[in-house]
């Protein structure tokens, strides 16, 4: 949906453009009066856009103004000229309507939620060897990598690919082979 009053303000061999990209793409264009300039319904999300062709300095609080936004809500997309910018529009309208159908943004959270707890869980198992702190754990985890791969590790390994100290590397060294020590009741 396109506003009226934006369409009046635009030359119309913009308009024809607009109209013929849409209609190559499977869209349909309906004039009406509505409030934000465009308005896409893609796969059962709409989404509303404000476009602004021609930027004066002078009217930036006049454009925000318009319907209460806020600098960055929402986002703005620069481009090199008018036909860029209204296919910007369409494949951001796209991108969140496929996005909706496919649940997209839920498995994103889903996914950082199971990243964040496997995170948790590494920091807790590294951090139970006596003497390994959080940035010890994390130095572990981003220059040798699982926990698998820190048990294999050699003192040597560990003290080329991270800061810790020798004493440190030996301790994680100690703890995954030797089982007096893993065994051995640990006191903070």
């Amino acid at each position: 949906m396109m506003s009226n009053t934006w369409r009046d303000e635009q030359h119309p061999s913009f308009i024809n453009f607009i109209s013929t990209f849409l209609t190559a793409n499977a869209f349909r264009l309906n004039f009406v009066p509505i409030a934000p300039d465009f308005i896409f319904n893609c796969g059962g999300s709409s989404v509303a856009f404000i476009f602004v062709t021609s930027l004066d300095p002078t009217s930036i609080s006049q454009i925000f103004g318009r319907f209460g936004m806020e600098l960055g809500k929402p986002t703005f997309v620069l481009v090199k000229d008018l036909e860029m910018g209204f296919e910007k529009m369409v494949k951001i309208a796209h991108s969140r309507g496929v996005c909706k159908r496919e649940d997209a943004t839920a498995k994103l959270k889903a996914e950082r939620k199971q990243t964040v707890q496997a995170v948790n869980v590494f920091q807790r198992v590294v951090t139970s060897i006596p003497g390994i702190d959080n940035h010890d754990a994390n130095a572990l985890n981003q220059a040798i990598g699982s926990i698998e791969a820190i048990s294999k590790a050699s003192k040597e390994q560990i003290l080329e690919n991270t800061d810790l100290s020798a004493d440190k590397a030996e301790v994680v060294s100690r703890f995954f082979r030797d089982p007096k020590f893993y065994l051995s009741p640990k006191i903070n």
